[in-house]
This record gives C-alpha cells, structure tokens and sequence, in this order.
C-alpha cells in the first residue's frame, strides 16, 4: 500500500513540463458520453457518487502542571533551562522567562492543550508492544533499515522504570492495538480492528482518522447523511479508545486524563505559548512524530517541520506584500512571529469518488485521459472556488472574534496577501474597516502596535475589532493566487509543479510541497479513483 508520504515522493521526483494541448470541453464532453437532455449521465449524479471522509480532532490532557507532560517537557528542556540563566544573566529581556512561567503557572482549568502522555511501557500488551515496534521502524517497508533515528525520544525512565512518551494521536493505535491482543475476540474482530488500525493516523499537531469504508451515496439513504453516519460511529469509536487508554494504561490514575474533542481553532493557550518560544522549540513541542500511516515516518515528520518552517516564512514575507499593495503605509508594524502555528487547526475533508470516471479512466479504450481529467477537474475546482464565499455559514464555520488590539492589518489578513491581487486585497481592507466599525467621533481607528496601549484606547473607546463567521479561510493558506507564467488551475498536467516553481523562487511557497487548494482534484493515476477532495469544511456543534 502506497503512504501518502510515498506519494508525496512521487509527485516531487517527476519532473519535466508537460507540452500537449489542453483539451475542450466539448472533447471531454463527449468521451463522458453526456447527454443534455439526461442528468444521470453526469459523473456524480443518483448512485453513481462514493465518498469518504477524514476529520482532524482537538486532544488535550487534564492534569496537574506536576503530572502533564507538556508542562513537564517545557521545565525539563535545555531551552527553558537557557532563557533562565539568560534572563538571570541580563542577556535577554525578563519578559521571555515572564511570560513562559505564566504560561505554566496561570492554568487554573489545568487543562494543557495538545501534550503528550507518559505511562509505563510494562502497560502494554504484546500485541501493542509489537505494533510499537513495528511503528518505530524507519521504513515500515524494509526492516532492514533499522529503527528510527529519533527513537530515544519516545522513552524516559521514571522510578527505575522505563515509561513510553508518546502523542494521544499515537496512543488511540496503541489502545487499538492492545484490545485486539487480548485474546477474547473472535477472528473476524481481530480482522477487522487490524484494518482499523491504518486509518488512525499521526500527520499534524492534531490526530486524525479516515472512514472505516467506503459510503455509497444514495438516494434512499441520503447524500450527506450516510456519511455522517458513519464519522459519528468513527468519533465515538475514537472516545471508547481513550476511554480505554486512560483506565488500562494507567493514565487517570498517574494524573493525566486524555480528550479528545471536535474544534476548528488552534487553542488560545497554544496561540500565547507560540508568541514566546523560539519555532524549533514550538516544533518540538507539538509536531508530530508521524508514527502511524506512514512507511517512512521520520521522513513525514521531516517534511511537517518543512511546511511548518515555509508557512511561518510566508505569512513574514505577507507583510511586504501589504506593504507594496498600499495597505501598510508607515514603518510601525506588528511582526508575525517566527512560528506560526496555522497547521494546529482542524478541519473535516469530504472526498467523493465517480464510479463513472473511475471506470473511463481504467479503461484504456475509452479515449478520456488524465488529460481530459485534468481538464475537468480544474474547471469543476475553479467554479467551487468562486461560490465559495457562499459556503461560509452553511457548509462551513469557525467563529472568532480578533479583538481590537489584533486588528493589525499585517495580523487580521493573515495568508490573504499570497491569495487575492493587490486590488482586491486593498478593497477587501478598506471594507473590512469600515464593517468592523472600529471609530472614534467619525474617524475610523486602527490598533497603535504596543498591546498595552491598544487595549486602553480600545476600551476607552468601546472598540470591540470585529467578528469573523470562518477563521480557517483567513489563518491558513486555502489557496495560493496564481503568478503571471503560472497559472493554478488552467487545466493543464503538471500545472502545479510549475506554479510551485514560481511561488519557490518569491519565498512564498516550497516547490517540494503539496499545493493547497479548497477543492482539489483526486487523480486517477494517484488514488485509484477519480474525484475530488472538499477541504474547506469546519465544524459545527449541530
């Protein structure tokens, strides 16, 4: 089974530009075999539509700040170690040190958001202990390249006992794990939750989890319904495996009770923790080791700290662009900070597959292409694109409220200035001003830089900045505006590699990344299927 990591891989090392003509949508059309006068013949259409999905979930720990791992990585670590003495010392401002044990110290809820948990190994099952082992293997593929180099890191001894470090998204594998090798179960369970274990994955800071199977879209049982079904059963199956994990591993009764929720924002707690430690600290802290659902794990967990390190740049290299687009007018501005921490959020992605496309594409005699899906696929992702300001509110939705002192342009845009042309930004800005009304006597009002400042003169000034319906689509980058010998989507094979290319050489993307886009094409030559991925989707309560 070919990782997405393996994939990534793939699409990097392929190089070349590809030369032959696009073709027309009349082409396309007729090898689809459409017919005006008959919607069943459209892709998609009645039963012809499958879809999966994958859900990015919240963890936190509720422990003491004596019990929690995060608090007690955080107070072991060279690096607090290092500002201590620094601030001691007067090489640094105090203000580092200040607001770290704030950090640690101010958490009344004693709730610490995205830590890692520590148990006994002795805790596992042989069959969890094989799944460890088997996870720590530096290609899952070829176990003769020995484990991982970072290995050492998922282990500490405590009372002369070796106890396992590892993130919650890692430990509701290892709960699997353990409760398929008790040995009670029946061959078609252990069957079963041996399958269920690949789709319990460790990407980014957040855990994730993919549909136990394929849903059929139907009429009779409901386009959209029969999906939810199925990610309902999917999210309480994850809450009995921590469930489980805090009884059986000892967990609960160390201090440490693991959660695991639905939220679409990036914690307050982090966001603050984020503005006083160094990138490098921040990676080690919350980025994932990738031990599960990737044959190279390390190697995933090598590019995460890629995107990470090319999206903190990014979002710098945004404020010159506002700058050049008139927006930013004068020398005062608030830095983003060397970390950005866009990649915490969570999201739900919709995949739908065609049964008729997938049928066309694996059938050679059909004539229709990866180019032609190509084609489709970009004209199909290009009009989502426009109507999706509409979707805000009804198919997708992640509240905020910037207060006033945040409403910074060089804040408040976020990765908006790599998305939308100078003109549209600038219009988008003065719009967004005047909406928020953020005034004074008739004159619009604009945060100062220092923080302290802002906040008096917003309070005395009841400014309140302004409420934002889905955060997601402005805190990360959804999709990137195409350059003048680029396009992003003009229906071309290979298109994005060039895009990438040109985005590379501006410092704003990296060419060995994944474009992102909102509604992207599942190609056929990759996925085995034919469709499209929905990637702006947020999270509702109901």
């Amino acid at each position: 089974m070919m990782s997405r990591l393996s994939f990534a891989g793939t699409s990097m090392s392929q190089s070349g530009v590809d030369q032959s003509p696009r073709p027309t949508e009349r082409e396309c059309i007729s090898l689809l075999g459409l017919d005006p006068n008959s919607p069943t013949s459209l892709p998609f259409f009645g039963s012809d539509a499958t879809a999966g999905c994958e859900n990015e979930l919240q963890v936190a720990v509720s422990g003491t700040r004596e019990a929690a791992d995060l608090p007690r990585a955080i107070e072991q670590s060279s690096y607090y170690a290092n500002i201590i003495k620094r601030a001691d010392r007067g090489d640094t401002s105090p203000r580092a040190r200040r607001d770290l044990e704030h950090y640690l110290s101010d958490n009344v809820e004693q709730v610490w958001e995205n830590s890692w948990v520590r148990f006994p190994l002795s805790c596992l099952h042989p069959n969890a202990l094989h799944t460890l082992a088997a996870d720590l293997k530096a290609d899952k593929q070829d176990p003769t390249r020995g484990e991982r180099t970072d290995s050492a890191r998922f282990f500490v001894e405590e009372g002369g006992e070796t106890h396992l470090r590892i993130p919650i998204s890692y430990l509701l594998k290892l709960a699997l794990a353990d409760v398929i090798g008790q040995g009670k179960s029946q061959e078609t369970v252990r069957r079963t939750g041996s399958r269920m274990l690949t789709h319990l994955l460790s990407d980014n800071t957040s855990p994730e989890t993919f549909s136990f199977h394929v849903t059929a879209m139907t009429p009779h049982t409901g386009y959209g319904r029969a999906l939810a079904r199925e990610t309902a059963k999917r999210f309480l199956f994850t809450q009995l495996l921590i469930m489980y994990a805090n009884e059986k591993f000892a967990l609960a009764h160390r201090g440490q009770k693991a959660m695991l929720f639905f939220s679409p924002h990036p914690p307050m707690r982090q966001r603050a923790l984020n503005e006083c430690i160094s990138d490098a600290f921040y990676r080690k802290l919350f980025m994932s080791p990738c031990l599960s659902g990737w044959d190279e794990g390390e190697a995933k967990h090598q590019y995460m700290i890629l995107c990470h390190q090319v999206l903190s740049r990014s979002h710098l290299n945004a404020v010159m662009k506002m700058r050049e687009a008139g927006i930013i007018t004068t020398n005062l501005v608030m830095m983003p900070h060397t970390s950005n921490i866009s990649l915490a959020n969570n999201g739900t992605h919709v995949s739908m597959g065609s049964r008729k496309m997938t049928r066309l594409l694996h059938d050679p005699a059909s004539g229709f292409t990866p180019r032609h899906e190509k084609c489709m696929g970009d004209l199909v992702a290009k009009i989502m694109e426009h109507f999706l300001p509409l979707f805000v509110t009804t198919y997708s939705a992640a509240p905020y409220r910037l207060a006033f002192e945040d409403f910074h342009p060089e804040q408040a845009l976020g990765f908006l200035p790599h998305q939308l042309d100078y003109t549209h930004l600038r219009m988008l800005w003065r719009r967004w001003r005047k909406k928020a009304k953020n005034k004074f006597c008739g004159q619009a009002l604009t945060p100062f830089g220092p923080p302290l400042i802002d906040q008096i003169v917003g309070g005395a000034c009841r400014c309140k900045g302004d409420f934002i319906p889905d955060f997601r689509l402005i805190d990360y980058p959804v999709a990137l505006l195409s350059t003048e010998r680029s396009a992003s989507q003009d229906g071309r094979l290979h298109n994005d590699r060039r895009l990438k290319e040109d985005l590379d050489m501006m410092g704003i993307f990296d060419k060995r990344m994944s474009v992102y886009l909102p509604y992207k094409l599942r190609e056929f030559e990759v996925m085995g299927f034919s469709g499209f991925e929905a990637r702006y989707y947020s999270q509702f309560e109901q």
